[in-house]
């Protein structure tokens, strides 16, 4: 029956124009399919890394993003570079009221916010050994890779509440808060603590339609990663240290780049994600899946 209505409905429509309507209807072009549109995001640590390559990826898909970081001329570069859909907040996220002003800005700028992403964090102490550690360091990267995302939930929902916003916050973790021994104590402590408390803040938020997620990632190359690199292994040229950064990964023919990460935020903060809450999307091309034994008899 519907194909004889179908057959009905098509009689003198020429095959081109029949193709020309197909592909337009299953086109994947990113002019065609905006997976963020309309909608307003903050991202802190967003002047280079994955916060840029972030803000990128959601412009791209039809957002418009204020960038927040503590880099003010790296951060004014970005935003120019990524153009007017991108808006510039300095923010040092130690800081509270920072973090605060930061989100506020989504709402007088754009009267709306639906995504915030807690990405801002250090390398840590870099200390050796646990008796190595200065906990005045510890204290230090639990107040940036911790206690700012705990602000930046806070504010988050304090805005998202009341306007009933079917909103989604982000956190970056990373594979070091799901293995131990992948890097210094606080680093992996800090980011352990990352993907608890977006258990325990999804746990709360779910009721009011906000939606709370994290993403850990393998090592990148990025200005964080590769200055860590630098301090652990002096004297060895930043081209090298990328080079083993990325052969630390188990993907054969691939490796973890920052675009990687901020595609899984857009999937994570667009509607395709709508019922995923709670989740720590790992993106280490396998590594955390299994140890090998290099037994040798």
């Amino acid at each position: 029956m519907l194909l004889r209505i179908a057959s009905r409905n098509l009689r003198g429509v020429g095959v081109n124009e029949l193709l020309q309507g197909e592909a337009k209807f299953f086109s994947t072009n990113s002019n065609t399919l905006k997976r963020l549109a309309g909608k307003v995001a903050v991202i802190t640590g967003a002047a280079s890394g994955i916060g840029k390559a972030t803000a990128a990826e959601f412009i791209e898909n039809g957002a418009k993003v204020i960038l927040a970081d503590v880099q003010h001329r790296l951060l004014e570069s970005t935003v120019t570079e990524l153009g007017p859909d991108a808006t510039s907040v300095h923010c040092d996220v130690r800081y509270e009221p920072q973090v605060a002003a930061a989100i506020d800005l989504a709402i007088s700028r754009h009267g709306r916010l639906d995504i915030v992403y807690n990405n801002a964090g250090i390398a840590g102490s870099l200390a050796p050994s646990i008796v190595d550690l200065d906990l005045d360091d510890f204290d230090q990267t639990m107040a940036v890779n911790v206690r700012s995302m705990v602000a930046g939930i806070k504010h988050a929902a304090r805005v998202m509440i009341p306007h009933g916003t079917a909103g989604c916050i982000l956190c970056t973790a990373s594979i070091t808060g799901i293995l131990g021994g992948l890097a210094p104590h606080d680093y992996s402590v800090s980011k352990s603590a990352v993907i608890g408390l977006v258990r325990s803040a999804a746990a709360e938020l779910g009721r009011h339609g906000i939606r709370v997620n994290c993403i850990s990632p393998h090592a990148i190359p990025t200005a964080l990663g590769i200055g860590a690199m630098r301090k652990i292994f002096p004297g060895i040229g930043d081209e090298r240290l990328a080079e083993m950064t990325d052969s630390a990964g188990e993907l054969a023919g691939a490796r973890c780049e920052a675009a990687d990460v901020a595609k899984a935020a857009v999937y994570l903060a667009s509607d395709e994600a709508k019922y995923v809450s709670g989740h720590n999307l790992v993106v280490d091309g396998g590594s955390t899946v299994f140890k090998r034994l290099d037994l040798h008899p």
